[in-house]
């Protein structure tokens, strides 16, 4: 395909992915069933595909991956307009035809391409492409199909919707293989999920330098997905349900934000700060949470026979987490940086130290060797050259 057929066909696909959701919007908006938090994170989700895919596909015309973007923003909008439908349906006759039946019965199980082929494919295909060997095409193949299979297991299933409990299956198949093939389909699939991030930890660790800061956009972004989605399980009670659904949603959300980060490369290297970042402030976060916890249960027991509710120990408790909260950061940020960053840290043992020499060093040509061994050290040059202007 020609350049411009390749602009034309992903604007195409991404004109009709927001054309899908917003009259999906529309219809349910008219049935009186739109969904104002998780309509509105729909929304997003189809906005955020669309526009990657569309940055990838128009310079990266051969990466599939920007077409499994795209493609899934049109599958998530036609799941939303089978779902309106038979909303809308549902609201104006008080009953659903086979159109509708059929809509809601889609509806049900469209989330499975538009969540498992990206889940499945990206990390295999990611940064450039392409398979990291011929031995993956395997893995590629087994995907696909079974993907296939759980859509047309979970599209057959005996009984109500699962999203409609008032309305039968049309498509119910009761058979002893259809839920063989569940079965086989599930361990397919859970399989290749598996094999997936496996595909990615040795491509990082046969990679180039270049490539190795696009996969760690990726790794971040998945492992604070993860982190999310069990932090949300776990506190589900604790937190409201929209909380924690929203909390996981953005966070799935950043995976194809990093994945188009890593094919375009803008801003690629930023990756290594953003990792500190999140390790520091994830760190003081759970260690002052865990701190102000401790601190009110602790003032509580002392100061229960002088005052009455934890009023004055929650105030107390908060300004010794206040308090604490700069030489925490900085005693974690120490124990960061010599774990996990550790050129950045001997750079700053060797500043430091070239500091301490340099107010008690008189003698100018031992300072100017001094100082290019600093350079040599921390910035890793491959020429070094010092320049001195003598005053007259």
């Amino acid at each position: 395909m020609s350049a411009r057929a390749v602009r034309v066909l992903a604007w195409v696909l991404s004109g009709v992915a927001v054309a899908l959701t917003a009259i999906a919007t529309g219809l349910a908006a008219t049935a009186g069933t739109v969904d104002l938090g998780w309509g509105g994170l729909g929304i997003v989700m189809v906005l955020v595909f669309c526009t990657v895919g569309l940055m990838i596909t128009t310079r990266h015309p051969r990466n599939p991956i920007g077409w499994i973007f795209c493609a899934s923003a049109v599958v998530n909008g036609l799941g939303s307009l089978a779902a309106g439908y038979a909303d809308y349906r549902q609201a104006g006759s008080g009953s659903a035809g086979s159109l509708a039946e059929a809509a809601a019965g889609y509806a049900t199980v469209s989330w499975i391409p538009v969540v498992l082929v990206p889940v499945a494919f990206v990390p295999l295909l990611f940064p450039d492409g392409r398979l990291p060997s011929r031995r993956w095409r395997p893995v590629a193949w087994c995907a696909a199909l079974g993907i296939a299979a759980a859509f047309l297991t979970s599209a057959t299933l005996p009984g109500p919707l699962e999203d409609y409990p008032g309305l039968p299956n049309p498509y119910a198949i009761d058979s002893v293989v259809r839920t063989v093939g569940e079965g086989l389909s599930a361990l397919v699939v859970l399989c290749v999920l598996v094999a997936s991030p496996l595909a990615l930890i040795l491509r990082f660790r046969g990679a180039g330098y270049k490539q190795r800061q696009q996969i760690k956009w990726l790794v971040w972004a998945g492992a604070l997905a993860a982190a999310m989605i069990t932090i949300g399980t776990a506190g589900y009670d604790l937190l409201t349900p929209a909380v924690a659904n929203v909390a996981i949603l953005l966070s799935v959300l950043g995976l194809p934000v990093a994945t188009g980060i890593g094919i375009l490369r803008h801003r690629l290297y930023d990756i290594d700060v953003v990792i500190n970042r999140t390790i520091v402030y994830g760190a003081l976060t759970v260690t002052l949470a865990a701190g102000y916890l401790g601190s009110v249960l602790v003032f509580q027991l002392v100061l229960r026979p002088v005052t009455h509710g934890s009023g004055p120990a929650v105030a107390v408790s908060t300004l010794a987490v206040a308090g604490l909260f700069r030489p925490v950061r900085s005693r974690i940020q120490a124990v960061v940086d010599r774990r996990f960053f550790r050129r950045r840290y001997d750079a700053a043992r060797t500043l430091e130290a070239f500091g301490v020499r340099l107010r008690d060093q008189l003698d100018l040509d031992a300072l100017g060797n001094d100082l290019v061994a600093v350079v040599r050290d921390t910035m890793q040059p491959t020429q070094v050259t010092l320049w001195l202007r003598s005053r007259r």
